[in-house]
This record gives structure tokens, C-alpha cells and sequence, in this order.
């Protein structure tokens, strides 16, 4: 922890700055996965998650963008471009205009890059530029965007390419800072393990601990031979990297994306949130315990001939990858979603506003007290017939009444033409449903009823001639005022200055009593 600053606090003008400084902040947390998560628990094995995903930039990828900026952006800097799959340039972008006050920060990476992680990119206001060919080009590939990257700073003033795969700044990183906090956080350390894609984090905490603690074993994690995980790259991948990678491992293991993205869902799921190459590195060192275990020699990787501790890198959170979970793992891990049906219904917006009480809408609808809404309820003569015919309201001349309704205020009714007939409010215009009735659930306790009356709504109101209504206001009526203000979300989406009567005739009978 930062000496000078015990309780993680930062203000005045360079408080986002000294944020970003990890000499100015309490180490980055040092977590032992739960026993759960540990198959080795029982032969004294324990392991610990190195949780990168805590730096401000929220990824690994964090400490390297800031060694290598540090070193490299000039007074005459105004342009960092970065081949980058995400997590170093999205952490150069925030550092650079944080630390240096430069807003042009370009990424060039793989058009087979998530549309997610594009957005997400964008979010953070990358300028993007799209290449074809390999998603993981060589470095010193003429056609790749790595190549093409450093050709840009080469052939324009105050433009730099801090180039993560060339760059010794970016494992250096880590015999800078992670190293050094491993070894302070858990003395007794025999195992590290690490992905190895630029091979910065692995080269870098592989080094260090050569020299701090030669005993520690360093185990470097690839990706399996044809199968893909956002970072880390295959074995024969790694040849052309120019990083000194093969000194700062012991061992290699393989990887798949499977393992790797549901490693990482456990892990999130027991509260140490990460993304699928932190289940990657999890993985691979499963794999090498495994096998010192089947060879018997597990309690030899001890220093103190008692317990083997671990450490593995978690390097990024899960939310940008979230779509490969499902895509990799299946529905099996997950609870089905209830009510999926929802899903291509009721899409449009609601608000409260919209819902008005029953008097409050009487006396706009009529312009009329409360007092004079009192008998406002039309009920046919004796001698009216049983049903009268749509469209419209039923004949009034043979009931006058005093209130009717005020111009561009529009009334529709849409309960069952029959319970319309017995009883109506003037002027209201019977749109009846075929999925209202007086005893059909609301809709927002049946999933079904919503279902079936949002699809007939979409249509109905489609059918009727909105444009007329555009300069109305249009007041929605049922039994119990849900239905109404299902109708209302489809109308105001529409363009229509709708309103639901809360409560529905329910409502308007106690308002007229």
C-alpha cells in the first residue's frame, strides 16, 4: 500500500492523475479463491487471484499502456495509435488524456473484433480503424495493422506508436509493479501463472521473480492449437514475439475457449469478477498442479515444505465478452429467462404521467366539476336495443345530456361492445378488443394477456386513422385502467398525446357516484 495514502483518497487538480498512479495507491488485492473453486484444496494447495481488473482502466493491460506512455509521449505528442484488441488501447486512451491532456487516440485492430467491444471502444472515443487478415497479425507483418501502426508515427510529426508488441516498456510493467506487489503480498509464493499473448504480463512477472525469488515456478499459459480466447495467442503464435518470454517461464500450457469462459463465469459468480482469459489462466494452472500431482511431485513446489501457494492473473472483467459466454457454454449454466414471450412485446416506454385518475380525467374530458360529474354515466333507455352497432357512440338524441365532450379530446373505449352499450361515458368511441373482457387477467399479472393484447393493440391502432389524432388528446378507457395504459405506451409511440384513466369504468363509477 502507498504509504502516503492509507485511505485511498484523492482530491485537488491532479486527483484523477495521482488515481491513475499505482505508487500513489494501495496495492492491488491479492484474493484466495474460495475452497469450492480449488480442487487442490485438500493436498495443501492454495491459490490466489491477482485482481488486475481493480486498476482504474479496469484491466491488466492498465500498467503497461502507463509505463509505456510515460516514456514516450512528448510535448509534441498529439496523436497515440495502437494495434490493440481492446484492453491496451481503450487503458492508453484514458491515461493519455488524463496524464497528458491528448484526445486523439486511434486503434487499429481486427475487423473479426466483437461489435461489443467496437461500441465499447467507441465508448471510451477511440478513433477505430478496421483490418482484414489474421486477428493476431505478426509485428513485423507488412500487410497487418501492427506494422502499419508503426509506419504512421514514422511518417508523421507528433504521432507515437507505443507499440505493445515491440515495446520492452510493457513487460517492464510488471517487474516495475506487479512483481514486486506479489512478492510484498505473499512471501511464500512457489507458483505464478500467467496468459502469454503480447507476453508482457508473463515476461514481466516471469523476470522479476527470476531474480526476487528464483524458487517460484513460472507457468505461461496458450491458447490450444485452432481455438480462440480474447488475449492470449497459440504456442506457434509466440515465435515471432521479440519479448525475452522463453526466460521467464519454466512451463507452457494449452488452453481452450470452453474452460476458459466457464472458469470465469464461476469465478464471477463467487465474486471475483473477471473475464474469460482470467479462467484462462486459472485453467492452465489447474492443469500444470494436475499434473505435478499425478507425478508426485505437488508438495515439492513448497519453499517452506508446507503449503504450495499460487498465484494466477485476472486481467479484465467479463461484461464486453458477455455474448461469447453464451455462445461458448450453451444455455446449460444459466437459468431460462421466464415469460421469453415478452421479449417481442410491450416494447415501447411507460410513464406514470400518463396515468391519470378517473375525476381528474372526467373534468378534462368535459371540462366539469366534480360535483357536475355526478350522473354523468349513460345507461340506454328501456326501449334502446341491446346492442348498438359500431363505429361510434350509441344514438343520443333520445337522452340529451349537458356535458359532452370538449373539442380535441378524444374518448376510446375498449371494452366488449356489450358492457360498452349498457354503459358509456358521451362521446366515447367503442374500439373493443377480442382479448378484453371483464374477467381477463391485467396484463401486467398475466404474461399471456399482455401477449395477446399488445399484438392486438399494435394492429388495431395501426388500423385506425391516427393522423386525425395527432392534434387530440386521446384519453383510453377498459375495466380495470391496465389494458388502457397498454394502449397508451402504443399510442404515445406513435406520436399520440395519450392518456390512461386509472382504474378504469371501475374508477369512473366511483367518480360519478
Amino acid at each position: 500500500m502507498s504509504e502516503s495514502n492509507p485511505f485511498n483518497v484523492y482530491h485537488g487538480e491532479d486527483s484523477v492523475r495521482d488515481y491513475y498512479d499505482p505508487d500513489k495507491q494501495p496495492m492491488i488485492p491479492l484474493v484466495e479463491i474460495p475452497r469450492k473453486l480449488n480442487p487442490f484444496y485438500d493436498d495443501g494447495v492454495r491459490i490466489y487471484a491477482k485482481m488486475m481488473s481493480t486498476l482504474p482502466a479496469n484491466n491488466v493491460k492498465a500498467l503497461p499502456a502507463l509505463n509505456m506512455l510515460q516514456k514516450t509521449v512528448t510535448p509534441e505528442t498529439k496523436t497515440i495509435i495502437e494495434y490493440s484488441s481492446g484492453s491496451t488501447v481503450i487503458s492508453m486512451s484514458l491515461i493519455a488524456r488524463v496524464l497528458f491532456g491528448i484526445e486523439d487516440t486511434r486503434a487499429f485492430l481486427s475487423n473479426k473484433t466483437s461489435f461489443t467491444k467496437l461500441q465499447l471502444m467507441r465508448f471510451f472515443g477511440l478513433n477505430i480503424t478496421l483490418f482484414g487478415g489474421p486477428s493476431q497479425p505478426e509485428p513485423t507483418d507488412n500487410r497487418g495493422g501492427i506494422f502499419r501502426a508503426e509506419e504512421m508515427s514514422k511518417l508523421n510529426d507528433g504521432v507515437i506508436n507505443p507499440n505493445q508488441y515491440m515495446n520492452d516498456l510493457n513487460w517492464g510493467a510488471h517487474v516495475r509493479w506487479t512483481g514486486p506487489q506479489i512478492i510484498k503480498q505473499l512471501p511464500d509464493i512457489d507458483v505464478v501463472c500467467a496468459g502469454m499473448g503480447t507476453a508482457g504480463t508473463m515476461t514481466g512477472i516471469g523476470t522479476y521473480m527470476k531474480s526476487a525469488k528464483p524458487s517460484v515456478t513460472r507457468v505461461g499459459v496458450c491458447t490450444k492449437a485452432g481455438d480462440r480466447v480474447p488475449g492470449p495467442r497459440s504456442y506457434a503464435l509466440m515465435s515471432p514475439v521479440e519479448f525475452p518470454w522463453r526466460d521467464a517461464v519454466d512451463t507452457i500450457e494449452e488452453v481452450g475457449s470452453y474452460d476458459s469462459y466457464k472458469l470465469s463465469l464461476e469465478l464471477s459468480r463467487e465474486g471475483l469478477i473477471c473475464g474469460p482469459s482470467s479462467g484462462f489462466n486459472l485453467k492452465g494452472l489447474y492443469n500444470f498442479l494436475q499434473k505435478c500431482k499425478d507425478e508426485g511431485r505437488l508438495q515439492g513446489l513448497s519453499s517452506t515444505n508446507s503449503t504450495v501457494n499460487c498465484v494466477f492473473i485476472c486481467c479484465d472483467l467479463p461484461y464486453q465478452y458477455l455474448d461469447d459466454y453464451f455462445e461458448k457454454l450453451g444455455e446449460s449454466p444459466f437459468h431460462p429467462l421466464q415469460n421469453r414471450n415478452l421479449l417481442n412485446v410491450d416494447k415501447y416506454r411507460y410513464d406514470e404521467a400518463w396515468e391519470v385518475p378517473s375525476t381528474s380525467a372526467l373534468q378534462e374530458l368535459y371540462s366539469a366539476s366534480a360535483k357536475e360529474l355526478a350522473g354523468l354515466l349513460k345507461v340506454p333507455a328501456a326501449d334502446a336495443p341491446e346492442l348498438i352497432t359500431p363505429p361510434g357512440t350509441p344514438d343520443e338524441k333520445d337522452a340529451p345530456f349537458p356535458l359532452q365532450l370538449c373539442k380535441d379530446n378524444i374518448l376510446l373505449d375498449l371494452r366488449a361492445f356489450e358492457d360498452y352499450a349498457r354503459q358509456y361515458l358521451p362521446g366515447a368511441i367503442s374500439m373493443p378488443l377480442s382479448t378484453c373482457g371483464p374477467e381477463t387477467p391485467s396484463p401486467f399479472r398475466n404474461p399471456q394477456t399482455l401477449e395477446a393484447q399488445w399484438s392486438e393493440l399494435e394492429l388495431a391502432l395501426d388500423a385506425l386513422r391516427l393522423r386525425g389524432m395527432k392534434d387530440c388528446r386521446v384519453f383510453v378507457l377498459c375495466y380495470n385502467g391496465d389494458t388502457a395504459r397498454v394502449a397508451t405506451s402504443v399510442l404515445r409511440a406513435k406520436g399520440i398525446e395519450a392518456s390512461s384513466i386509472k382504474g378504469g369504468m371501475k374508477g369512473v363509477r366511483e367518480s360519478c357516484q
